[in-house]
């Protein structure tokens, strides 16, 4: 019996980075993303996706762009979002851009659909807020539709009426992965089950093992749903480093300023250093030496049951070779260590398009999110 794979990717938020102590440009900044997917797609990583923000110092707002240009400067790795708000997003709209990404990347293409923790883009798009889960629940519904049925007739109170509707360009047969991203609500990850969808967990605080709930919460709806068995996967931030006292220096340097902002933003705690050793030791940060993040992470695959685990390695200011050596880290030493603890096999490198998701189901792999 072969032992199932244990992915790995990279998400971006597309957060400025620094070159020498220089602040790269939005432009420099997206170029450098298109290089870092690259150097992924190099060091053997299996996905690379990034966020959708509009926010200051974030230059992740086209996603499907940013994807097609990775496309053509990589050969295997898959693409795909870390979170897409489809809130805020048309449906018909984001099938045509990923459809297109799907064709030009050669069947490469996935998403992780959410429905924001940040919430700019319904100002800047023109939606209310008090709309916030209707909108999610009635246009997920459409997007799954014209994934998975050739012709759709369907109508709802968020957009207009569509009848006998066929998109060019099709999707595969089925449609592309498609996951749903949790930040630790219990309807989202009941909704990712009802759907047939994988699960990502937004964890970036505290122990992830308290997400075990959820994860059981999202078997048992899988069953009563009468699902097949789907996979569960992990976005966490953090930086590895030769060093763990590298690691662990470089990353409150860039993740104390920026926390410390949001805690601001938000009232909530703002960031001691004691409570940040401890979210390394214990909690949400993946940070240190290849040998002390593979370990952690494999400890908490086994006590969640994952089968991905996602990385952001960027934070607002932190230089491009400290990205660059966490990209190299993971890919060649912290990857096979996890699979070596966990005695999973690596995925095989992707010929081609890709298998594609059964109607009503889908497939492994893609990036962050929050729902």
């Amino acid at each position: 019996m072969t032992t199932p794979a244990f992915e790995f990717g990279l998400n971006s938020f597309g957060e400025i980075a620094t070159d020498a102590g220089r602040t790269l440009s939005d432009a420099e900044t997206l170029r450098l993303l298109v290089d870092e997917a690259r150097l992924a797609d190099a060091v053997g990583l299996d996905v690379f996706s990034v966020g959708e923000h509009y926010r200051p110092d974030h230059t992740d707002t086209a996603p499907p762009v940013l994807l097609a240009a990775m496309a053509t400067a990589t050969e295997r790795i898959r693409l795909g979002t870390s979170v897409t708000v489809l809130s805020t997003n048309d449906p018909v709209r984001l099938y045509h851009a990923f459809a297109t990404l799907d064709a030009v990347s050669d069947g490469r293409a996935q998403l992780v659909l959410g429905r924001a923790s940040v919430t700019e883009s319904f100002a800047l798009f023109g939606y209310d807020l008090a709309d916030y889960d209707r909108l999610f629940e009635e246009k997920l519904d459409l997007f799954l539709r014209l994934q998975r049925e050739e012709s759709v007739t369907w109508s709802g109170t968020v957009r207009g009426p569509l009848a006998d509707q066929r998109l060019r360009p099709r999707m595969r047969p089925g449609g592309i992965p498609t996951w749903i991203g949790v930040g630790g609500n219990a309807h989202s990850v009941v909704r990712a089950a009802r759907h047939g969808l994988p699960l990502m967990l937004a964890i970036i605080g505290g122990r992830p093992q308290r997400f075990a709930g959820h994860v059981e919460l999202y078997h048992r709806a899988l069953a009563e749903a009468g699902q097949r068995p789907l996979p569960v996967g992990q976005h966490s931030l953090g930086l590895v480093a030769e060093t763990d006292e590298e690691a662990v220096e470089t990353w409150w340097r860039h993740w104390q300023p920026v926390v410390a902002g949001v805690a601001a933003e938000r009232g909530f705690y703002a960031p001691t250093r004691d409570r940040y050793l401890a979210e390394v030791d214990q909690g949400a940060l993946f940070v240190g030496s290849p040998e002390t993040v593979a370990r952690k992470i494999a400890r908490v695959a086994r006590d969640l049951g994952l089968s991905r685990f996602d990385l952001k390695y960027d934070i607002l200011g932190l230089p491009r070779e400290a990205r660059a050596r966490t990209i190299e880290l993971l890919g060649r030493e912290v990857a096979p260590r996890v699979r070596e603890l966990l005695g999973a096999a690596a995925p095989a490198p992707t010929a081609g398009r890709p298998t594609a998701a059964a109607p009503g189901a889908s497939s492994a792999g893609a990036g962050s999110p929050i729902g």
